[in-house]
């Protein structure tokens, strides 16, 4: 998808910002702790590339989810290392070996499919299920089986990794049990990768001992945080994104008079409504209904369903067209954050900035 160039509706994004946000989670790790940066999904829709370069002198590789997305980072030009977290289809190891990308293993049943000759100096790190109960194996005797096998036929077994589904949680009893498990799982291999790493963002931040010896950060990078409001962050960050718009119809409309589709709101009196060119397609979900949006410092509350390409808002007072409508942002004294939108729609701020659709052009600072 094109980005709309042409429709005053954008993302501003804070490369500083980034930059700054990773220095402080690296600063509270051990020292030699190898760090990657999470830009799956477009870099939770900050936009891969820029990121990725921004990033490029402060970390040692990148996580993305997919071998498509670890290419678009090669065809850049980026030649950092690169470990892909999902499964990759077997038809795809020639290009992974080709652009030295790491593959992550979960299960025998994928390497039974794999000829031995496509092993033959493919960098691997394993994946254990200590409780996510997601992808990986869940057991010490297979791991060494398969370790076995990858280095009979000449792969490199750089990486073992788990994935906690609990750190960014109060209550850390599921995250205890988890970290036990995996710990029990390494003791019993035979002859661990150099190596290992447990640690997303949340783990980083709030079991800082618990790091092995690499990091994946994602979320904290972006200025977001993995736990919405549940954990306090023990240093400051910076948010990246800023979502903004304008007016580009202003009308009064008597009382009585119904808005958008289904006619869900009526106006109660004589009310001026504007109509902004953001709408569903672009990731505003049509539940943020009657959320509030910033116009010059003022809260403006969405009134009407959201469309596809639109919403409308009501104003104090008249504004010109053109007039800025910040989505997510500050303005002027007033912010709207994406953890804001996460509470009103009953999500995570993963998912709000992930939604944020191609369609949305991407500027940087």
């Amino acid at each position: 998808m094109k980005a709309s160039i042409h429709r005053p509706t954008y993302i501003e994004v804070d490369l500083s910002a980034i930059s700054y946000n990773l220095g402080q989670v690296v600063a509270q790790l051990p020292a030699q702790t190898q760090v990657f940066a999470v830009v799956k999904a477009n870099a939770y829709g900050h936009g891969v590339l820029p990121v990725a370069q921004t990033l490029l002198d402060q970390v040692d590789g990148f996580c993305v989810s997919n071998i498509d997305e670890a290419l678009e980072l090669r065809q850049a030009g980026i030649q950092k290392d690169i470990l892909v977290l999902g499964v990759v289809p077997v038809q795809a190891l020639p290009l992974a070996l080709d652009e030295n990308i790491i593959l992550t293993i979960t299960s025998q049943e994928w390497l039974e499919g794999v000829e031995s000759s496509l092993l033959d100096g493919l960098r691997i790190h394993i994946k254990v299920d200590s409780g996510m109960g997601r992808l990986g194996f869940r057991d010490s005797g297979t791991i060494n089986q398969v370790l076995s096998s990858l280095r009979f036929h000449s792969a490199k077994v750089e990486g073992i990794f788990t994935h906690f589904a609990t750190a960014d949680q109060a209550d850390q009893a599921y995250f205890q049990g988890q970290l036990a498990t995996f710990k029990q799982i390494l003791s019993e291999i035979e002859e661990l990768p150099e190596l290992v790493h447990a640690s997303n963002s949340a783990t980083s931040i709030w079991h800082a001992d618990t790091v092995f010896n690499m990091v994946r950060l994602g979320d904290i990078l972006y200025g977001l945080n993995p736990s919405g409001r549940e954990l306090a962050l023990p240093f400051p960050i910076k948010p990246a994104l800023k979502l903004v718009s304008e007016l580009v119809q202003v009308k009064v409309l008597e009382g009585g008079s119904s808005i958008g589709y289904g006619a869900t709101y009526t106006s109660s009196e004589e009310e001026i409504i504007a109509t902004v060119p953001i709408g569903y397609a672009d990731g505003l979900i049509r539940r943020m209904q009657n959320f509030q949006v910033l116009v010059e410092g003022h809260l403006c509350p969405i009134v009407g369903r959201v469309s596809m390409d639109q919403i409308t808002i009501r104003l104090p007072k008249p504004y010109p067209l053109g007039t800025k409508v910040t989505l997510i942002g500050q303005d002027g004294a007033t912010g709207i954050s994406a953890q804001d939108w996460a509470d009103y729609v009953g999500t995570i701020n993963y998912e709000v900035v992930c939604l944020l659709s191609d369609r949305i052009p991407r500027f940087y600072k």
